[in-house]
């Protein structure tokens, strides 16, 4: 049932969020009809920088936003939630007018749901791209053929990830994604269930990370040299679990959108990616899939 503000917004404290904070955290998302996903609140309690008000009534949190920064040229924002009992009373708006003030000014990006985007569009944000969430059981044939993936080639493997894998891994992804995201790549091999890397000829050229959600797998990050190569990982990811499998993937790499179809998953809901300031930097050709989706 929905609440009135009991005092102004302006008198509503914004505070940093913790880890104890994540079961209240988990609360809110399930609230609004998300998974709880305490996993991966975990991870941006820890890798980012959270704000929250909490419910003057005590009911938990009013309302949550996380900021991931990558130095001065880009910081991401997610988990823009505010409890349905204070929806449409301009709570989202205080907390992201205190979330950018915060920011200091540094070049922002964020992926949109439907009925987030208008607020995102008043605030100065422009749409850049539209990332596709696909779902389902993975078939690793094509339903129509039914013969192997032609995908592996001479020199070309995939295989679990070590930690002398890692300076590859970070200058792969530096390279793909145009910013410095060591302090999330470094807390990847705890947070995921299953971490692949691809090589070409002893070249790393791709990783992917599967971790747990809601009794599905998701796929993400999945940063690859090329559409084959990205398609190796996902099969070798998906092959390592028998729940249903989720991945965002930029809805630019077609091929990759088709050839998941053709093997059992189906098309979900699109989020529109957008910035405030410079666009992020990168070769979009190279990033198949995001670490996580979800602003609001």
């Amino acid at each position: 049932m929905p609440s009135s503000l009991p005092r102004p917004l302006a008198d509503l404290p914004v505070r940093r969020l913790t880890r104890d904070d994540l079961v209240p955290c988990a609360d809110l998302s399930e609230d609004r009809g998300w998974p709880r996903d305490e996993h991966r609140w975990g991870l941006l309690l820890t890798a980012g920088t959270a704000f929250g008000i909490d419910d003057p009534d005590g009911k938990g949190l009013m309302a949550t936003c996380v900021v991931t920064s990558y130095g001065p040229r880009m910081a991401a924002i997610g988990m823009m939630l505010v409890a349905e009992r204070y929806a449409g009373q301009g709570v989202a708006r205080y907390l992201m007018h205190q979330t950018i003030e915060w920011t200091g000014g540094a070049p922002l990006s964020l992926y949109a749901t439907a009925s987030g985007r208008p607020l995102y569009e008043k605030l100065g944000f422009a749409a850049v791209g539209t990332a596709q969430r696909m779902g389902g059981r993975f078939r690793p044939t094509a339903e129509t053929g039914g013969a192997p993936d032609a995908l592996a080639r001479p020199g070309r493997t995939v295989r679990p990830a070590t930690a002398g894998d890692l300076q590859a891994m970070l200058r792969l992804d530096g390279d793909a994604f145009g910013l410095d995201r060591t302090h999330l790549l470094t807390r990847l091999p705890a947070f995921a269930d299953h971490l692949r890397v691809a090589e070409d000829s002893g070249e790393l050229v791709g990783y992917g990370a599967l971790w747990p959600s809601a009794g599905s797998q998701v796929i993400g990050p999945l940063i690859a040299r090329d559409t084959a190569t990205a398609k190796l990982l996902v099969t070798s990811l998906a092959g390592a679990t028998e729940l249903p499998l989720r991945a965002d993937i930029d809805a630019r790499h077609h091929e990759l959108l088709d050839w998941l179809g053709e093997r059992g998953l189906q098309p979900g809901s699109e989020t529109t990616v957008m910035t405030l300031g410079d666009r992020q930097p990168g070769d979009w050709t190279r990033c198949f899939a995001p670490l996580s989706v979800a602003t609001g």
